[in-house]
C-alpha cells in the first residue's frame, strides 16, 4: 500500500518532438506553470518492479487524482495540502500525509520556480530529454524527483519520485489532454470510478 503514497510523487508525460538542446530551467518553469488542468493515462513501476495502470487528472494549484485499475483499485487524492490514500483491498480508514512532505508539492505549487536557490540538483541532457532533479531546499530529506522533458514543444513526458526511505517509482503518461474543465468530484470522492464528465 506503501507504493500508492509514493507514487503521487510521480507523473504527468506526453508524446512530443525530441528536444534539440538542454532546456533552461525558466523554459521548463515557465511550462509547468501553464499547466492548469490535465487528464490522461499512465503506467507506472513500482520499486518492487512491478506494474500499476490507471488514469490522472490534474489541477493546479494542488490539486491531483491518481485512479488505479484492478486488481489495484487505490484511489490517490491530493488536496487541501494533503494526499490521502484510498485502499479498498486494506479494509483500513484512508491514510494521510502532509502533500509537502512529497516531491509532488513542487509541481502543484501555485509558482513553480526551478530557479529557486537549492531546488534543482541536476539539470542534465541525455542527448534527446533534459532531466531536472528537484527537492524541496528546505527538506531535503522528503525525496527527490526527476523530471523529464522533450522540446519542441516543452513537454513533461515522465518522472521519477526517489522518495526518503530510498524507494524508486517511475510514472510515465499518455497524451495529455490540457485545459479541460474538471468534474471536482474527482477531488472530493475516493471511490474510484468517478467520472470526468459534469
Amino acid at each position: 500500500m506503501k507504493q500508492f503514497a509514493f507514487a503521487i510523487a510521480v507523473t504527468l508525460a506526453a508524446p512530443a518532438a525530441w528536444a534539440a538542446e538542454k532546456l533552461p530551467l525558466s523554459e521548463i518553469s515557465t511550462y509547468l506553470n501553464g499547466l492548469k488542468t490535465v487528464q490522461t493515462t499512465m503506467t507506472q513501476i513500482n520499486d518492487d518492479g512491478s506494474l500499476s495502470t490507471g488514469k490522472l487528472w490534474l489541477q493546479r494549484p494542488g490539486r491531483m487524482r491518481f485512479e488505479y485499475d484492478p486488481p489495484d483499485s487505490a484511489v490517490v487524492l491530493a488536496k487541501g495540502g494533503t494526499v490521502i490514500i484510498h485502499d479498498p483491498k486494506s479494509n483500513q480508514p484512508p491514510e494521510q500525509y502532509p502533500l509537502s512532505k512529497t516531491p509532488l508539492s513542487i509541481i502543484l505549487a501555485r509558482n513553480v520556480d526551478l530557479a529557486r536557490a537549492g531546488m534543482v540538483v541536476g539539470h542534465d541532457f541525455d542527448g534527446t530529454s533534459t532531466i531536472v532533479t528537484a527537492q524541496d531546499p528546505k527538506n531535503p530529506d522528503y525525496g527527490r524527483i526527476d523530471l523529464l522533458f522533450t522540446g519542441d514543444p516543452v513537454e513533461l513526458r515522465k518522472w521519477v519520485v526517489h522518495d526518503g526511505a530510498g524507494s524508486r517509482t517511475t510514472v510515465i503518461l499518455g497524451p495529455l489532454t490540457k485545459g479541460n474543465s474538471l468534474n471536482q468530484n474527482l477531488f472530493i470522492n475516493g471511490e474510484p470510478g468517478v467520472s470526468s464528465n459534469r
